[in-house]
């Protein structure tokens, strides 16, 4: 009898353990998953800086290669990556291409450098928008160019050859400058154009933002577009670009912020609306928004509210780390579209954020 006793009391207690295992694991936060990434070189370092930060917090690690704009886009629309990441925003008609739907996610600015290697040099070049796209277009060859002596009184420019360098690989940083140079010549705008990649008239390429800068640095009498974070990095010189309102501007988190901030009105009707050759007198004139292209809906409810939970602390807590790899941070204006944005994210057809960040 008391054998048997024992024996209930035993199988009491095993079920109540079990029951208790059964709701701590209903309770308990789902598994930290490892998302994949890919895309924009332009934003690498600040999102380099997030997934670390974010996964020591959380535990979810995120996978991200750093292979340009136009590889990202190519990953994304095969669906090879959970999430793309690109500083050209995708037209109406490339997001026809696109397996299932997908969703603009602006992350931050920043500005596109102009860097140049003159041994020797010590004042600041200054650059009009003539200038550039005549660089870019071959028409302007060498350094002591009338034009260029013009636009830099007092300097004694070089009589050396002008070596411009841009990308070689599929580039929302390129998509950034050929948007600038459209908008402020019209030559290049019927002879070029905008895209990821274009037709070059004149120059070399580097592969990522790295390469052009890599190239810049090893290069005397080059010149070349790069992100603001990577030009710092690499110790080059950078020259001031004259603006719209006519002043020449240096490429500085707070010029890059001006450009964004002058641009809030057209960016909360449409995100992929470009900031470049803003009006604000303080605007660095080439400036572009990066953007994370994400699915509207995921088969993964996992993974899919893991991800938009990254992206809604990018946007919000993240921000607070932007500035000191020289990124401006988002705009209030813009942060509400991407609130409303992540809203819209679906995992078979059920909100992952029903109730917003």
């Amino acid at each position: 009898m008391m054998n048997a006793n024992i024996d209930r009391r035993w199988r009491r207690m095993r079920r109540a353990g079990a029951a208790a295992l059964i709701a701590l694991a209903a309770a308990a936060p789902a598994l930290a998953q490892s998302l994949t990434g890919a895309g924009a070189t332009f934003p690498y370092p600040i999102y380099s800086k997030w997934f670390d930060v974010y996964n020591k917090k959380t535990g979810v690690e995120i996978n991200y290669q750093s292979i340009g704009s136009g590889a990202g886009i190519q990953q994304v629309r095969a669906g090879t990556v959970d999430f793309g990441a690109s500083d050209a925003a995708l037209s109406n008609d490339q997001l026809k291409t696109m397996p299932r739907r997908v969703v603009h996610i602006p992350t931050v600015a920043g500005a596109l450098a102009i860097a140049y290697n003159l041994p020797g040099m010590t004042k600041r070049i200054r650059l009009t928008q003539e200038l550039i796209a005549g660089i870019y277009l071959g028409t302007i060859t060498v350094w002591n160019d009338r034009r260029m002596a013009a636009a830099n009184p007092g300097v004694a420019l070089p009589a050396a050859p002008i070596l411009p360098v841009h990308r070689s690989d599929g580039s929302g940083t390129t998509n950034i400058f050929a948007t600038y140079l459209s908008l402020v010549s019209p030559e290049w705008k019927e002879l070029v154009g905008v895209g990821t990649s274009v037709s070059w008239p004149a120059g070399v390429g580097g592969k990522g933002n790295e390469g052009v800068a890599g190239v810049v640095s090893q290069t005397p009498g080059s010149i070349g577009y790069v992100e603001l974070a990577y030009a710092k990095q690499n110790k080059l010189a950078v020259a001031a670009v004259r603006n719209k309102a006519g002043q020449f501007v240096e490429p500085t988190l707070a010029s890059t912020t001006a450009a964004v901030e002058a641009s809030a009105a057209t960016l909360a009707k449409d995100v992929r609306n470009p900031i470049a050759n803003a009006a604000a007198p303080a605007a660095y004139p080439i400036s572009g928004l990066t953007f994370l292209i994400v699915y509207q809906d995921y088969k993964d409810p996992v993974k899919a509210r893991q991800l938009a939970e990254f992206i809604s602390w990018a946007i919000h807590d993240g921000q607070s780390l932007a500035e000191n790899l020289q990124y401006a941070r988002l705009p209030e204006a813009v942060v509400k579209v991407d609130e409303a944005a992540l809203k819209t994210l679906t995992a078979g057809g059920k909100r992952l954020l029903a109730n917003g960040p």
